[in-house]
């Protein structure tokens, strides 16, 4: 059982950008001191409330400032952007990172975003992500020239290349055959689940579903794996979960509780969406609970794991009972409105309850 870094990150909109950004550089320098494992960061290209555009230019600020955490987007929207454009710089990045780099990609769901792209239907958005993937992939194990006849990015690299010289050819991963390719799961029964099982992918089941909906996350997945004969391994699968770990339990049920504090105006943020989507069924303990009784302090009480270490661990040897085995806990970066609770909190996780939680997993590991 690892411990990982998820940072979306979402920020009040009237925060400097410049301070939230270093803000979210000194949580992973500090993730990486406390052998935090790797860091995933979201790609967000309209909302200032989630600032950061590209990750890969995000992360290369961290190479020199952090010595063994490994870089991860997630997740690389696939429809905003050109796959050459993707796996030429992705590549780059994993060369500059000394091989640290993990790739998450998704179809992207920021309304805004896909509004501006023109990509609003999911169903064209993610076969755009499928056809971008295969040919990324391509890219990067095969050799020109090439010439790709796809729905939505038909190109060919062969005709203008000087191959003495290099010109018609991509840098490829330093990784091989090439960097581990996550995909990012929210919706029960999550059609991207069987995908990771049958390609080899990583799955990354999101913060803010409830515990319900993750554990439909691992049915997809070994399903895929048995289609494509593979066995199921849990420590491949990240699951990520809000955590604010206190020395004092009554401050930490206070700053869960607090309507104006961090966590409510989290869910605040993310409530607006779901119920634009007519998606709230994400967060309800049951399809019985009424829309109205969904607030965003009944969800930050619900879903993030608060207290003191020995609160906190009681709540995630729950959590795993309730999800099953995973092999990486990803604990997401909220907006520091006081660092030093911020620090404190991935400290304790760090040193106070993954150590126990860790013998815990491994004494009650279940046979596949």
């Amino acid at each position: 059982m690892n411990l990982g870094l998820f940072m979306q990150p979402v920020h009040p909109p009237w925060r400097s950008v410049g301070e939230v950004l270093e803000e979210d550089r000194q949580a992973i320098v500090h993730a990486d001191r406390l052998a935090y494992t790797e860091c995933w960061i979201g790609e967000h290209f309209t909302a200032v409330t989630e600032p950061i555009s590209s990750p890969l230019m995000f992360c290369a600020t961290l190479v020199h400032r952090t010595s063994q955490i490994r870089f991860g987007c997630g997740v690389l929207a696939l429809p905003a952007q050109h796959p050459v454009v993707i796996a030429s710089q992705a590549a780059l990045f994993d060369h500059l990172s000394g091989g640290r780099f993990l790739m998450g990609v998704g179809p992207g769901t920021l309304s805004s975003d896909v509004e501006v792209f023109g990509v609003d239907d999911i169903a064209c958005r993610s076969r755009m992500m499928a056809e971008s993937l295969d040919i990324i992939l391509k890219l990067w194990t095969d050799e020109a020239p090439f010439e790709f006849e796809g729905e939505f990015f038909p190109f060919s690299l062969e005709d203008l290349s000087r191959n003495r010289f290099g010109v018609g050819t991509l840098v490829k991963p330093l990784q091989k055959p090439h960097p581990p390719v996550a995909l990012s799961l929210t919706a029960p029964g999550s059609f991207s689940a069987g995908v990771c099982g049958e390609r080899g992918f990583i799955p990354v089941s999101a913060n803010f579903i409830h515990p319900r909906h993750v554990a439909t996350h691992w049915t997809g997945y070994r399903q895929g794996c048995e289609r494509a004969g593979r066995r199921p391994d849990p420590a491949v699968w990240r699951v990520a979960r809000s955590i604010f770990v206190s020395d004092d339990a009554s401050l930490a049920s206070d700053r869960v509780a607090d309507p104006q504090g961090v966590f409510a105006w989290y869910y605040d943020y993310l409530l607006s969406g779901f119920r634009r989507r007519r998606a709230l069924f994400l967060v309800k303990e049951s399809d019985e609970v009424a829309d109205e009784a969904v607030t965003p302090v009944s969800i930050a009480e619900s879903l993030v794991i608060a207290g003191t270490p020995d609160r906190a661990l009681d709540r995630l040897i729950a959590f795993r009972e309730e999800v099953g085995d995973f092999g990486v806990l990803l604990d997401v970066a909220h907006d520091w409105q006081e660092p030093g609770l911020g620090k404190r909190s991935m400290q304790l996780l760090a040193e106070k309850v993954m150590p126990r939680f860790r013998r815990h997993c491994e004494a009650t590991k279940k046979p596949l």
